[in-house]
């Protein structure tokens, strides 16, 4: 009747108004009930299209507190929001009164505030065309433009990848256009655009992929394709979860995965720091857990950290500037931004006279410093001479002399990075400075020599002077409770007083997943270590009543814990300190004191009792959660104390499963914790049987050995040579030289198999370990794991490319 009254007839007409109606009705909500942009409709301000399945959403965005919006997708279902494209990652908008739309040649566009368009999908009006063309927004996180009648996709994101790959799209390249697939990462936290780090395939057409700077330079290799994983990254053949496959022929040459249970999230992204990362979204902690990254060192990123910048693996931050410089764009640092690098403080003096004048400029020494690259070589005869080549040019930045000869380097310092510990690669480079922002120089500390001597003289006599005076009431006011400590009680100390013990936290031990310990020294001279914990949400009273759980489980393999803090938010644990630190500083620290077979073999079977008395014999069931060599340490006599198991989840006795979050270091992590499946003791079996095959190698499961036996899977090798019935001599530890009980060796390598079975319901309790270990129970011929025998069956593609995957390449 009522489009009878409009004149309104025919079928066409009414499906027409219809049609009308429904997208006026669509511009009026802020979410758009619908996966698809049809001709006639647009986004604007904060209208959305959400997926099929409502995985992923579409539509205006702002990264972070940026000003800046960007068409992109992201999860729909995940409450922080993970972007996964940006369709105008160079060219944001001011705001969000932009409009999205198809045009009226059949393309998709975003036009800004005055309707000029500012991105384009680009296609050819022959191509598609408005009446035809509709954009629609897949499950997998494709937004497709195809046309309506024949549903040809003429064009799809996934063709155009930003800084994440997501199952079924591809990276690779069109061998006749010569285009390339390849993710670059976003310039920092706030800013898509691209950034200095991309991933790329081969384009000489192996079947490898290149992480590669901004100056084209290659600094890492997937390693070539067996079929079945890359070479470089022997733990894909872990996943649950994904499956990758190459495909190469005349026309291109990509890879592709896909997910082997559409309800698990997952993705792969080039981050910030230049590394590339495999996430998985694990709905029981509400986090995306990292199943692996590569380079394994975030500093084997070229020239992350700009000039001047420093990369510190043990620096909390990834990048520090030098001493003497600071962030030239001090904003963008602050967004992980550090391509720009640091600048000087203050100029040089020949700088500021425009004149080479270098008595008042100075060099400081950097110890054990990755070669920088850019340098240049010069021919002279010493140290001395090499120094004065450089202060004779006022834009030599820094030299160094060894053995190789003399090096300078003009302009900024790049690709400069602080080498761990142990590491016989580091050279010492001396780094040029304006006098005042030398630690000391020789003209200010003759004019100030007697100043100083006669200040120290008067400090110290006062010092003195108080200090007898004062010592004993202070020790009576700020440790009452400490001076009066009964054995194998908790002491409850108060936060000044931990304050006092660690000289202000200054002695730093280590860092762990749950915050930082320090040394510390109590009045009565014993030594402490203080853990500051990080994260804990406690209140106060369930603080301490877990606390006091842990603190009623004494056993001699297990580290004691003294006393703790609970004061306003500090909360501190006190621990008997460890003199010989842990069993990782021992393993894989070239400096420290090398273990003997004895030792070695002692350790693991104290480690195992530990365990064993946590998971079965304390009052209430202790599962560690992150076994590894950081959380065992070494008293004076080299005896093993488990560390940090009262921050491990408390079960009890009725329960035998918890469900719990991710815990855990890569490496060590039992399957089950992958899988979102209950965790029982046995996620600690599978842990300790990691850092078993560590123990007996001296090298990380993952790491390259020192002997030339490559850089295969550790594991895999002990299980290969089992299952064959061969020896396993060869691979102890080469620094110990053959000198082991083969008897021990063979038994530990057995547990160790038994202990990473992929069922848990093979792995042998704690209980029975410790009987294996002691010889009590006789060690079967373990199965090789499933992700192990796939190891196994490519053996042969890592005896090939094993070696030269693992370079660097230039």
């Amino acid at each position: 009747m009522f489009f009878a009254e409009m004149g309104i007839t025919t079928k066409s007409s009414i499906t027409a108004l219809v049609s009308f109606f429904f997208l006026f009705s669509l511009k009026a909500y802020h979410s758009v009930a619908v996966d698809r942009i049809i001709p006639g409709q647009s986004l604007t301000g904060n209208q959305t299209i959400i997926s099929k399945g409502g995985i992923f959403e579409l539509g205006f965005f702002t990264p972070g507190k940026s000003r800046n919006y960007y068409i992109g997708v992201w999860y729909k279902q995940i409450p922080s929001q993970t972007v996964v494209w940006v369709a105008n990652r160079d060219n944001p908008l001011p705001s969000p009164s932009s409009e999205f739309k198809l045009s009226e040649d059949g393309n998709l566009v975003l036009l800004d505030n005055s309707k000029i368009p500012i991105w384009s999908t680009k296609l050819s009006s022959s191509a598609s065309s408005l009446n035809s063309s509709v954009a629609v927004l897949l499950d997998t996180g494709n937004l497709v433009l195809r046309r309506a009648s024949t549903l040809s996709r003429e064009w799809q994101s996934f063709e155009h990848p930003t800084d994440t790959w997501l199952p079924g799209g591809r990276l690779g390249m069109n061998k006749i256009t010569r285009e390339v697939q390849r993710l670059v990462s976003w310039k920092s936290v706030e800013d898509p655009s691209p950034g200095i780090f991309s991933l790329e395939i081969d384009e000489n057409g192996s079947s490898q992929y290149y992480l590669v700077s901004k100056e084209s330079y290659r600094y890492w290799n997937s390693g070539l394709w067996t079929g079945r994983i890359f070479t470089s990254i022997p733990e894909m053949t872990s996943s649950y979860f994904y499956s990758f496959s190459y495909v190469s022929d005349a026309k291109e040459n990509y890879f592709t995965y896909t997910v082997k249970d559409p309800s698990v999230l997952s993705r792969f992204v080039i981050d910030l720091s230049g590394q590339i990362r495999q996430y998985t979204w694990v709905n029981t902690s509400q986090q995306w857990l990292l199943l692996w990254s590569r380079p394994n060192d975030r500093c084997d990123a070229y020239s992350l950290c700009g000039p001047f910048g420093s990369c510190n693996p043990r620096s909390l931050a990834f990048c520090d500037c030098l001493q003497g410089f600071e962030p030239r764009r001090p904003m963008d640092w602050n967004l992980s931004d550090w391509s720009g690098g640091c600048m000087r403080k203050t100029p040089l003096l020949c700088e500021t006279n425009n004149s080479v004048n270098t008595e008042e400029d100075g060099f400081l020494m950097m110890r054990d410093m990755h070669f920088p690259t850019n340098s240049e070589k010069l021919s002279v005869a010493s140290a001395e001479n090499c120094e004065s080549a450089c202060l004779s040019n006022c834009s030599c930045s820094a030299y160094s002399y060894y053995s190789s000869g003399c090096f300078i380097w003009i302009g900024g310092l790049w690709n400069l990075n602080q080498l761990l510990d142990g590491d016989t690669h580091g050279v010492n480079v001396y780094l040029r400075l304006s006098a005042s922002e030398l630690p000391s120089s020789e003209t200010k500390k003759k004019k100030s020599v007697f100043v100083v001597i006669m200040g120290i003289v008067a400090a110290t006599l006062a010092l003195l002077c108080i200090t007898s005076l004062l010592i004993r009431r202070f020790r009576r006011i700020l440790f009452p409770s400490s001076l009066n400590v009964t054995q194998g009680t908790l002491v409850t100390f108060r936060y000044r007083e931990l304050q006092i013990a660690t000289k202000n936290f200054s002695e730093p031990l280590g860092r762990g997943g749950f915050g930082c310990v320090f040394r510390g020294t109590l009045p009565d001279s014993s030594a402490i270590a203080v853990k500051k914990l990080e994260g804990i949400r406690q209140g106060e009273k369930q603080f301490r009543t877990e606390v006091s759980t842990v603190g009623s489980v004494q056993h001699v393999n297990l580290i004691r814990l003294r006393g703790f803090c609970s004061e306003g938010t500090n909360r501190l644990l006190v621990y008997d300190y460890a003199p010989n630190g842990s069993l990782e500083t021992h393993l894989f620290q070239k400096d420290s004191k090398m273990l003997d077979w004895k030792t070695r073999y002692r350790i693991a079977l104290g480690t195992a009792r530990g365990l064993e008395y946590l998971h079965e014999k304390c009052r209430g069931c202790i599962i560690h959660c992150d076994i590894k060599p950081e959380n065992v340490l070494l008293d004076a006599e080299f005896y093993p104390k488990v560390a940090d198991f009262g921050l491990a989840k408390l079960l009890s006795r009725d329960f035998s499963r918890v469900l719990t979050t991710i815990r855990g270091t890569r490496g060590y992590l039992a399957p089950e914790w992958l899988s979102g499946l209950a965790i029982t003791p046995k996620a600690d079996v599978y842990s300790y049987g990691m850092m078993l095959f560590e123990i007996i190698s001296g090298r990380r499961n993952l790491g390259k050995a020192e002997d030339g036996m490559g850089s295969e899977f550790f594991p895999t090798q002990v299980a290969t040579k089992i299952n064959r019935g061969e020896e396993v001599i060869d691979l102890l530890d080469y620094r110990l030289e053959g000198n082991v009980d083969t008897e021990e060796l063979s038994r530990a390598c057995r547990v160790a198999c038994w202990c990473i079975q992929d069922d848990e319901c093979e792995r042998p309790s704690m209980g029975q370990v410790v009987q294996m270990l002691e010889g009590v129970l006789e060690v079967s011929m373990p199965p090789v794991p499933r992700y192990l025998q796939t190891l196994v069956e490519n053996q042969v593609h890592y005896e090939v490319y094993g070696e030269s995957s693992s370079r660097f390449i230039t």
